[in-house]
């Protein structure tokens, strides 16, 4: 119990926690719009609660339903698509949106300690696109696959089924690619 006292037992177990698989890749997104059957399915749920909105605006937000997240909220587009739907399948319009919505509400949650995390497809738990907002766990910064942007018209897309994590510095967003278990840089 020392060493998790210490510094360096702090990081060696955040490092632990962080890497650990909270996920698995989902089996074969089967969520249909067109056939309601298809969306009882658990990894539907985010789907089910996009056709449950208005058509505008274009992106929403629910409060992580999962009791061991309660600093947690989601940003979902409105738009459904059928099957896994990753940013990639979406218009460069519909990406910045989001983007741009999920940052408003994580700094009217967390002013400048806020993060935003994308899972990677063999993490992700839903076939709906989603965007973990939080607060930024300064522990969890490195300097690998990180790429610096002004704004979120620069935020790159995975095209490898990797996820990524946002967070401001100095004016800039860092854009950490190349993960797939992204949501643990966010408090709980």
């Amino acid at each position: 119990m020392a060493a998790v006292n210490s510094a360096g037992g702090k990081v060696f177990l955040f490092l632990v926690l962080a890497l650990t698989p909270l996920g698995a890749e989902i089996p074969g997104c089967l969520c249909d719009p067109q056939d309601p059957a298809t969306l009882e399915a658990r990894h539907c749920s985010l789907t089910r609660e996009a056709l449950k909105q208005p058509p505008e605006p274009p992106v929403f937000f629910l409060k992580d339903a999962n009791p061991n997240k309660p600093n947690r909220w989601l940003a979902l587009p409105r738009a459904v698509r059928r099957g896994m739907h990753t940013l990639a399948d979406m218009t460069p319009a519909e990406r910045i949106e989001l983007w741009r919505a999920a940052i408003s509400k994580a700094q009217q949650l967390w002013g400048d300690q806020w993060g935003l995390a994308f899972n990677g497809d063999k993490m992700r738990t839903q076939c709906h696109p989603h965007i973990h907002i939080g607060k930024f766990l300064p522990a969890a910064e490195n300097q690998r696959n990180v790429v610096v942007v002004d704004g979120p018209e620069q935020i790159p897309v995975p095209n490898d089924g990797t996820g990524l994590w946002v967070h401001p510095v100095g004016g800039k967003l860092h854009v950490h690619l190349g993960e797939q278990l992204t949501e643990t840089v966010l408090l709980r």
